[in-house]
């Protein structure tokens, strides 16, 4: 059932309340259009599939009388489904997160709902590029191109994402009002948030060489980094420079634009960087998610630690 099928089965009270929850997200916690997206799909699903478990349309009052079989139940329909663990556990997340909204104001017992537990998955680790992986790749992305300064331009955003470890969307989000570049960029990042981030030379000198060599001269208002045409650079373009070099270097599939971003993180944690400086400089709203990178650094160590001490 799609997402816009689902909704409109809902009784007027419960798409009401559901509009009224993601409102709140939006404003409170920033949530960014695709999130949002997501935790309404997510949910409406599961008030669709709790009217057809019941057999009558539900109201707000029977999400306060929901039990741990209804919970079992729809979890057990999911899966039945082919959801992956990963994606169950989202959807989880987002019931219990509208629940909670809801009992404050129905003043009910969500239990039931809270106490469900979300199914067991292996989290990925990110893959980052050996240093001089990455640096190659840069190198590359410079002299792949028939349009010398597409190349340049091409290098340029790639030093931005491993020397300043932003994503992608940030740095095609700059303009020419932030040229040329200080020591410190204003970013913001995912939900609205801001943050400072620290511009190393070898950036500085990189996107600098970009604008010496663009037909298109940077304008307060405009992208910064242009497209053939002049047009804003699409993260495409990027993604195809990566791949390019990517071929010619013989690195794995998971050495995208965003491994440049992981490559950042992991390499200064290796350096001896401060975890939670390293959670403000990647933007990341929860210690939790910066200390992947700790499982990254300490699996590159055994691995050193098993080619040199081989078992018996």
């Amino acid at each position: 059932m799609t997402p816009k099928a689902a909704d409109q089965i809902l009784s007027p009270a419960l798409r009401d309340a559901v509009a009224r929850w993601l409102s709140a997200l939006a404003a409170t916690k920033g949530g960014s259009a695709k999130t949002v997206a997501a935790y309404r799909a997510d949910v409406t699903a599961f008030l669709a599939f709790i009217q057809s478990h019941h057999g009558a349309q539900s109201g707000v009052a029977q999400i306060g009388r929901l039990t741990v079989s209804d919970m079992r139940a729809w979890m057990a329909h999911e899966r039945a489904r082919g959801i992956a663990p990963r994606s169950l556990a989202r959807a989880l997340s987002a019931v219990k997160g509208f629940t909670r909204w809801l009992a404050e104001r129905e003043r009910f017992d969500a239990t039931p709902i809270l106490s469900a537990r979300a199914p067991k998955f292996h989290k990925k680790l990110p893959r980052p590029l050996a240093p001089d992986a990455a640096q190659a790749v840069i190198e590359i992305a410079q002299v792949q191109s028939r349009t010398s300064w597409v190349g340049i331009r091409d290098a340029a955003v790639i030093t931005l994402l491993y020397g300043c470890g932003m994503r992608i969307s940030e740095a095609l989000g700059l303009t020419g009002e932030d040229y040329p570049l200080g020591d410190i960029l204003r970013i913001t990042g995912k939900g609205g948030k801001e943050r400072l981030v620290p511009v190393i030379a070898p950036a500085r000198r990189a996107v600098a060489a970009y604008v010496a060599a663009c037909p298109f001269k940077p304008e307060p208002q405009a992208p910064l980094f242009r497209g053939v045409r002049g047009g804003k650079l699409p993260a495409r373009s990027i993604q195809k420079a990566m791949a390019g070099a990517r071929a010619q270097l013989g690195l794995p599939a998971s050495a995208t634009p965003h491994a440049m971003r992981h490559s950042f993180a992991t390499h200064l944690l290796s350096a001896g960087g401060d975890l939670r400086a390293i959670q403000e400089l990647l933007g990341h709203a929860s210690l939790s998610t910066t200390q992947t990178y700790t499982a990254v650094d300490t699996a590159h160590l055994m691995a050193i630690y098993e080619k040199a001490h081989p078992k018996a």
